[in-house]
């Protein structure tokens, strides 16, 4: 039976009550206690850092050559708190609500209120740090809207507030490195969980410079490895962003919750061919002031500037007039996907829509022109204000999009489709952050808790920070405070010999494999696979066709696959390998979650669920509840269900109309 640990009384009151009655490790004791950290992104470099600063001894890992290139810089929009500093009605309970709501009630109440409790002490904790975050006129700090929502709670630095966050972290994490407190080791890849008497002991972790099996003891584990959507191979994930941590935790009995659930986000560059390896992700932030729009007739190939007012169609603004273009991420890809569908797409590949920022810049443009007092403004110099306005707010963003497509977004409206970027999906995780493995814990993207079955714009840098910053600072010592009786384990004990080998085997069994087919033409396919049948879009036939072929895929991979270089030694063909192995499990477990899962909520739309209207139609009265499922060999899994319980949230069609 799960049990999600969570605490009793009032929902406003269960994480302070809970740090009040928590078990604590005294400073002479945490020095003795080794935790390892696996992951270094906002989410691992937080609990690092933080864990190092309360004393205990701290390893490390991640698989770049330097935390600073961990994906997380890539979120550009910003991070979400309830500050209320515009005095626009935001507070946490409006947070925790819009949150739930966004997730399309698949979230568990407890740790989301818990997330929008803390959010307000990030902030705080970052600008402490120095994160150039903008500011007002006055010095405030400037908040703006992100999809979901009706107030402005989301703190922003330009359009690189991951990596000015992360750049905050890392300096955090690098002091306690400095001071002896964390070990940090680069370029090294976790690649199997050591067990010992029903608990975590280590790690089995390869160096990937020279190829060489390490093995590393630990009190306990945290997983901080990011999300898993390069699953479906373009996506706007990092290349090297991957599932094989948590999937051997999966593998050696974590249960892994919802992992059908993946958010499509609407605002990325289309996909122009073949060639492409991954997506770019436009940041969020841009729907906050730019409109999306398609011609209103069918196959119009005037360029977009020759199109009338009249003859566009604003379909969110029309649609959704509470919101308009700052609906949730998965309402905003369904419906340019709807459009496009309907012969009303753009550009080249007619998979586009258009993102305009021609009304916002004209907008800033008199705005600028009225603090001078000037009414009498040439048009051309309203643009030109107009434009310098957006530059400061969205510049690099334009840049970047001109950069890859040579086309000035300051000119002519951006084209957008939606792409796969974030997984709801992930490792389930109880009330302290802990994996159904005792003493394996799981943060930020790589847990399934807060986000439901649709994360909102803007909360995934909250998450992680959270995580690490607050959160499990007081629920690992509930869990170490009883470890400071056992004495650490050397390396030379039968677990650690017994899982070194069997990574060695996985290792030669792929390299031997000597077959005629490249690592990323597997990849390719199986992301096409998933993208068709289990992408925004997904039926009973589909998926059950999915389930079929990545079988057949999985097969063809473990006889077929060539891996040039050796095993001892720096192969990068090698490590891609391993992970395309694992993403293969990864997808046939997504496909059977998502035939199993027979509603449409969030991100997960199954096309024989769905209103009149086309919105997802949950069903509360069969699948209100967390799906975990346990790993039980070959293609077989048991599921197990987590119900989930509203006490403060009643559960409703989602509406943003």
């Amino acid at each position: 039976m799960l049990d999600a640990k969570i605490p009793a009384g009032p929902l406003e009151s269960k994480w302070s009550d809970y740090k009040g009655h928590c078990k604590l490790v005294n400073p002479a004791n945490k020095r003795k206690l080794e935790v390892i950290v696996v992951g270094t992104g906002l989410a691992g470099a937080s609990a690092a850092a933080t864990l190092g600063e309360l004393g205990y001894k701290v390893k490390a890992f991640c698989f770049q050559d330097s935390p600073r290139r961990a994906h997380s810089i890539a979120a550009q929009g910003g991070i979400n708190a309830a500050k209320n500093y515009q005095n626009d009605g935001d507070s946490i309970f409006r947070l925790f609500y819009d949150t739930i709501k966004g997730g399309d009630y698949r979230a568990r109440e407890a740790n989301v209120h818990r997330l929008s409790e803390v959010s307000g002490s990030i902030i705080d904790q970052c600008v402490a740090q120095g994160v150039p975050f903008a500011r007002e006129y006055g010095g405030l700090l400037s908040n703006r809207s992100f999809g979901g929502t009706q107030v402005q709670r989301t703190f922003y630095a330009a359009g690189q507030t991951g990596q000015q966050l992360l750049i905050g972290a890392y300096q955090a994490l690098e002091r306690q490195v400095a001071l002896g407190n964390v070990k940090m080791y680069a370029r090294h890849e976790m690649l199997d969980i050591v067990m010992v008497e029903g608990k975590a002991r280590g790690i089995i972790a390869r160096n990937l410079v020279n190829g060489e099996l390490e093995r590393h003891f630990g009190s306990a584990v945290l997983l901080c490895t990011g999300g898993y959507g390069n699953v479906f191979y373009l996506s706007t994930n990092a290349m090297g962003s991957n599932v094989t941590a948590a999937w051997k935790a999966h593998r050696k009995g974590a249960a892994f919750a919802n992992p059908c659930f993946t958010q499509i986000h609407p605002t990325c560059i289309p996909v122009s061919g073949d060639h492409q390896s991954k997506l770019t992700l436009m940041s969020e932030s841009l729907r906050n002031d730019g409109r999306i729009w398609v011609p209103a007739k069918k196959d119009d190939s005037r360029k977009p500037n020759e199109i009338p007012e009249q003859e566009r169609d604003y379909y969110l603004e029309r649609r959704y007039p509470a919101f308009g273009n700052l609906v949730p991420r998965d309402v905003a890809s369904r419906a340019a996907k709807e459009r496009c569908d309907a012969g009303y797409g753009v550009g080249s590949s007619k998979q586009a829509v258009y993102l305009d920022y021609a009304a916002a810049i004209e907008r800033y443009g008199k705005i600028e022109a009225s603090k001078q007092g000037n009414d009498n403004v040439p048009k051309e110099e309203i643009i030109a204000m107009g434009k310098q306005v957006v530059k400061e707010k969205y510049g690099n963003l334009f840049d970047m999009y001109q950069k890859i497509t040579g086309e000035n977004p300051y000119e002519v409206p951006m084209r957008i489709y939606p792409a796969v970027h974030y997984t709801m999906g992930g490792l389930w995780v109880d009330y302290e952050l802990q994996t159904t493995l005792s003493g394996v814990y799981a943060l930020g993207e790589a847990n399934f808790s807060d986000h439901g079955a649709n994360r909102l714009g803007a909360s995934a840098l909250m998450q992680g920070l959270a995580d690490g910053y607050f959160v499990i600072p007081y629920t690992i010592g509930n869990y170490l405070a009883d470890e400071i009786y056992n004495k650490p384990i050397s390396t030379d004990h039968p677990a650690f010999v017994e899982a070194e080998k069997a990574v060695s085997d996985r290792i030669s069994q792929l390299k031997n494999i000597n077959g005629k087919q490249s690592v990323e033409s597997f990849h390719k396919r199986l992301g096409k696979i998933m993208w068709d049948k289990c992408g925004m879009a997904r039926n009973k036939e589909g998926l059950t066709e999915a389930i079929a072929e990545i079988q057949a895929l999985k097969k063809e991979f473990w006889s077929d696959v060539r891996i040039p270089g050796e095993i001892n030694e720096m192969n990068p063909e090698l490590d891609k390998a391993n992970r395309v192995a694992d993403f293969i499990e990864l997808g046939e477990l997504m496909c059977i979650d998502a035939l199993n899962r027979e509603e449409s909520c969030g991100g997960h739309f199954r096309e024989e669920f769905q209103t009149p209207e086309g919105e997802a139609l949950r069903d509360d009265a069969k699948f209100m509840y967390v799906a975990a499922w346990e790993f039980a060999g070959e293609s077989n899994w048991n599921l197990q269900k987590e119900p989930l319980v509203y006490d403060v949230i009643k559960p409703s069609q989602r509406n943003y109309k």
